[in-house]
Order: C-alpha cells, then sequence, then structure tokens
C-alpha cells in the first residue's frame, strides 16, 4: 500500500503527464502547489514508486511517466469526476434509433477530441428453425432461419460422423424444443440438460448455439458506430509513432474486437475504464477505452465509449460518457 505521500506524488505526476505530454522531474514536482515536498525526498518515492511499476523512466530521460499500473490506480482510486461540473447538451433528438446512436457517437467524439463509439441496441439472437444438411464425411452446412425469415447457412467440421436419418432427428428435436428461445437461453438450458440428451443431439446443439452465436456477432459488427477516428492523428502520442496509429485504425476497420471489448464492457455498471497494456482487453498498449452502457425503459440494450490515447484527461472522459449514456437512454426510452 502507498502511504498519503505517495500518493499525492502520483497523483500530481499522473496530473501534469497527462495535462503536457512530458516525462515529470523532480525539479517540476517540487514546484508543484500542495506536494510541499524537497527535491531529494521527491527522487527517492518516484524510486519506490518506480519499483512498485507505477511510473518509468522513458529513454534516458531524467523524468517518470506512468505506466498502465500506474494510470490504473490512478483511475481506480484518486479521481473524483464531478458530473455536474460539466456543461451538456440538453437532449439528443429522439427520431429514429439509429439517428440517436449516430449523435451518440459525434457527440462523444466532439466533446473529447478522441473517438466516440457506440454499439447499437442488440438484437435478440432468436431463431425459428435449424437444419443439419450432411455435404460428405464430417462435413455438414447448418442452416439457420430467423423468425423474420433471414437465413444464413455455416459449414462445420463435426469429429463425428452423422447419417442423414441422425441430422433430421436432431434438427427436429431442437426445432420442437429450443425453436422461439434466444441463443442465450438456449445455451443457458443445453449446459443443465446436455447429460440427458443423446449424444449426437447434445452435440450439433452446441454446434447450432456456436455457428447461432458467430452468425449474431457478425450480424452486429455493423451496428458499431464509430465517430471522429481523425482525431487521433493530430495526438502526440500516436502521430510520432504510425504503427501504433496503424494498429489502432485497424481495430477500427475490424470491429469484432472492438464489439468482443464493449461486450465486456456491458456485464458492469458505471463508467469503466480499459487501460492498454495492464491486459489482453485493450490490444493497443497506447489507447484506453472509457465507456458505459445505456438503457432503453430501465434494460440495459448497449454501450458506448470514448476511444484514446492512455494520457488522456480520464475525470473529463468519465463525464463525457457518463452524460452521453444518460441522454441516449433519455432519447430511447422517452421515444415511444
Amino acid at each position: 500500500m502507498l502511504d498519503d505521500r505517495a500518493k499525492l506524488l502520483l497523483k500530481t505526476l499522473v496530473e501534469r503527464y497527462i495535462a503536457e505530454g512530458q516525462p515529470v522531474g523532480s525539479r517540476t514536482l517540487s514546484r508543484a502547489p500542495g506536494l510541499d515536498l524537497s527535491p531529494a525526498t521527491i527522487r527517492n518515492v518516484m524510486s519506490d514508486l518506480e519499483g512498485l511499476g507505477l511510473i518509468t523512466s522513458p529513454h534516458t530521460s531524467a523524468g517518470r511517466i506512468p505506466t498502465a499500473r500506474g494510470y490504473r490506480l490512478f483511475v481506480d482510486t484518486m479521481l473524483t469526476a464531478q458530473r455536474e461540473h460539466m456543461n451538456a447538451p440538453s437532449h439528443l433528438p429522439p427520431d429514429q434509433p439509429q439517428k440517436v446512436i449516430a449523435n451518440a457517437a459525434n457527440l462523444l467524439s466532439n466533446l473529447s477530441q478522441f473517438v466516440g463509439v457506440v454499439m447499437a441496441p442488440r438484437r435478440a439472437s432468436v431463431f425459428k428453425q435449424i437444419e443439419f444438411l450432411r455435404l460428405s464425411d464430417r462435413r455438414l452446412l447448418v442452416i439457420i432461419v430467423s423468425p423474420d425469415g433471414d437465413v444464413q447457412n455455416r459449414v462445420i467440421f463435426p469429429e463425428a460422423d452423422y447419417t442423414q436419418s441422425q441430422l433430421v432427428e436432431a434438427s427436429n428435436y431442437i426445432n420442437a424444443h429450443y425453436a422461439g428461445l434466444t441463443i442465450e437461453q438456449v445455451r443457458d438450458r443445453l449446459q443443465s440438460e446436455v447429460e440427458k440428451l443423446r449424444g449426437e443431439i447434445a452435440a450439433l446443439m452446441q454446434a447450432a448455439v456456436k455457428v447461432s452465436s458467430e452468425v449474431l456477432t457478425e450480424a452486429q459488427e455493423d451496428d458499431v458506430v464509430i465517430s471522429g477516428e481523425r482525431n487521433l492523428l493530430s495526438v502526440t502520442d500516436f502521430s510520432s509513432d504510425m504503427g501504433q496509429l496503424r494498429r489502432a485504425f485497424e481495430l477500427f476497420e475490424q470491429k469484432a474486437q472492438l464489439m468482443r471489448l464493449l461486450d465486456v464492457s456491458s456485464k458492469a455498471e458505471g463508467v469503466r475504464i480499459f487501460i492498454g497494456g495492464e491486459s489482453q482487453v485493450v490490444p493497443i498498449e497506447e489507447l484506453s477505452i472509457v465507456s458505459a452502457n445505456y438503457e432503453v425503459d430501465g434494460q440495459v440494450v448497449g454501450t458506448l465509449g470514448v476511444i484514446g490515447p492512455t494520457r488522456m484527461p480520464y475525470e473529463r472522459m468519465i463525464q463525457i460518457v457518463d452524460i452521453t449514456s444518460r441522454l441516449v437512454s433519455n432519447a430511447l426510452s422517452h421515444r415511444k
């Protein structure tokens, strides 16, 4: 655990680095209001913080910058965001949901000057009918029909070989007992019922759930709205490292990884912060994501957030994301 002096020094260092983008030295910190520590004492505390992996010295600079772990400690224990201190637009136009989502992404981008991202309301992954067609040995075609008549096909390669009569029997069983349920409901039931089902039916059920989930994910990739990618071109942290910038733009283009990240965010309440370099969640070391859920009539239906450099003003980003999530919730809920 850090003592109060070390916490205050780390907080001051992170805030100064976020504001100026330059490594922070002991002389600079000794002049910071509120610290009242000698340069020698500051150097000793900084050495302790570096030993704990909270700050690091880039190249041969005498100054220090926060590590991902240092940012995490700062975000978790030292921020005092006050949402009422921020002036926000009074509302988002309650027109079509797509317009609300697009406006929200633009709002996030304009307020943050980084990248705004919004995952549109999730569609229920309900299937009306599933059929299996034997193509050859251990090669099957799975046909998934949605309630609105949309048809998706996927080829799978099961471990066992099935006859067409077994496939028909499995299809009939699945359609009789599970049609009309969401994929999540089917998955939950399957976990409790798998031991009661015959081997081939259980295996094909699991394959059908996996395929259906993949289809849903691919369909919803188009439901991620991104605004302000070009803002990263003016961020010093990226403009000086074209490799990082290229990986960031690849993330925006592929969307699948971004979808997984937003899906992780949707499983928690309040504003979440993911810092690149501290885990595998954010694949780019210099990126951080501040995200929150939004609701329709009290039910969480999507996630939105700001993507920017790890050296971002987190307190303001938290306010922006928090306010925007409430605006979107109000706009969509009052639309009816």
